[in-house]
């Protein structure tokens, strides 16, 4: 049996006070389409939960962070979504926008209430409208996915969240698991949702409170000004050649994206996938502390990023723009994949995705190239007016070899090219591509 909602309540907040317990006005006997039956189900679901619905709503403290702590009761009716559980929701939400406070959503359900026919399956699109009137408030939502959650609940409080965490083993998916057709099992779990992109961390419950304190600050508290560039974490020399600045950027021994990002941030959170089935693992976003206040970021880490990494540095930047919080991004890529799975995956959409992205936020966005900076699948990284480059990168229109190729030159004819291309750091700075190039840390 899961967890009752209180005592995930008492698991992850210090304090509570819990909203006022309105209940619709049912027409007529046994609910709005008068389920025989119905109330005495309610009775007696009251009567082993002590609940009067199957949600319980109210402001909560996480570590330092004030939220509205929505945790559902799956002993009342299976966790079930309905007209009750609607009005709850509602005044859950629009009471956080009153405060300025997240939203964090404790979910346990086996979806909409059969008992209340459409009415309860319309409910969706009330919580649906909510959530979206928070989003647009500026508000972050956390969703926590507990045993089970399917179905509507999964569809809007659970995927529709701006960071979602699962604890592991949990069933996960829009189908429940008395209406799914055979098939892999494993797709409807949480570990498979973290597989898809849907999930982006699983957390044992006893971790649950501290992880939670750790996202509510993240999101909370956003640096008031631009992300600096970190500092070179290899040498300072500038190569004397074009070809040099490529094997330069290429080499095993120089600094990557890992490094960085650890020695940039105090701590950091990651978010992962693209919300669409996919994850590319050389993409690397998430949400850091550095001197008390967040910046987000979004990296490559030296692959072909593929479509799922170009959408989800998207998904990423929209969010810490709609959260008012500044975002560094590191480029170091060959170029974006380009073989036919990434065709068929819409690598053209994806980068189009975050091109624009980021030319639409209004938060300040802060690129730092630290290695190879290969054509497009690399600019769509990079902030106009706001990019740096290390010593050991280069920054070009397209890889040197393919360059080669397109100019329908031989390989021997390669160094010349990259050469003629005018890619090194000092190039970029002088073409006014970068702003400059940073130093190592002093």
């Amino acid at each position: 049996m899961p967890e009752s909602a209180r005592e995930v309540i008492e698991a992850v907040a210090s304090a509570f006070a819990e909203l006022p317990g309105e209940l619709p006005a049912d027409a007529g006997i046994d609910g709005p389409i008068g389920w025989r039956g119905y109330d005495d189900a309610r009775a007696r679901a009251r009567g082993r939960t002590g609940e009067s619905e199957s949600v319980v709503c109210g402001v909560g403290k996480v570590g330092g962070t004030e939220a509205m702590l929505i945790a559902f009761e799956f002993g009342f009716l299976g966790g079930s979504l309905g007209s009750g559980t609607g009005l709850r929701l509602e005044s859950a939400f629009s009471r956080a926008r009153e405060l300025g406070v997240p939203v964090v959503s404790l979910i346990a359900t086996g979806g909409s209430r059969m008992q209340e026919g459409m009415r309860a399956l319309s409910q969706l699109q009330r919580i649906a409208r909510e959530s979206a009137l928070t989003r647009k408030a500026g508000l972050p939502q956390i969703a926590v996915l507990r045993e089970p959650t399917t179905g509507g609940g999964w569809a809007t409080l659970g995927a529709g969240a701006d960071v979602t965490l699962a604890v592991p083993g949990a069933q996960v998916g829009f189908a429940g698991s008395r209406v799914r057709p055979p098939g892999d099992p494993a797709a409807y779990t949480a570990e498979g949702q973290l597989a898809s992109g849907h999930v982006d961390q699983l957390v044992e419950p006893g971790e649950l409170r501290s992880k939670l304190e750790r996202w509510l600050r993240l999101l909370t508290t956003p640096a008031e000004q631009a992300a600096p560039p970190p500092p070179a974490l290899g040498g300072d020399g500038l190569p004397d050649t074009g070809w040099a600045a490529v094997r330069q950027a290429r080499a095993q021994a120089r600094p990557h994206t890992e490094s960085y990002v650890d020695a940039y941030f105090d701590w950091r959170e990651d978010l992962r996938g693209d919300r669409c089935g996919g994850v590319d693992e050389g993409v690397l976003c998430g949400f850091g502390q550095r001197d008390g206040t967040t910046v987000a970021y979004a990296a490559q880490c030296g692959t072909a990023t593929r479509p799922a990494g170009f959408r989800t540095a998207a998904r990423l930047v929209r969010l810490a723009d709609r959260l008012g919080i500044p975002v560094l991004t590191l480029v170091d890529t060959p170029g974006a994949a380009n073989d036919a799975d990434a065709e068929r995956a819409g690598a053209g959409p994806a980068i189009a995705e975050l091109f624009a992205a980021i030319a639409a936020a209004q938060v300040p966005v802060t690129t730092l190239v630290i290695g190879e900076g290969g054509s497009g699948g690399a600019l769509a990284f990079a902030a106009p007016e706001r990019t740096w480059v290390t010593p050991d990168s280069y920054f070009s229109v397209t890889s040197p070899e393919a360059a080669a190729r397109i100019l329908k030159r031989g390989e021997d004819e390669v160094p010349a090219t990259a050469d003629q291309l005018r890619l090194r750091p000092q190039d970029l700075v002088e073409l006014g591509i970068a702003r400059g190039i940073v130093a190592p840390a002093r």
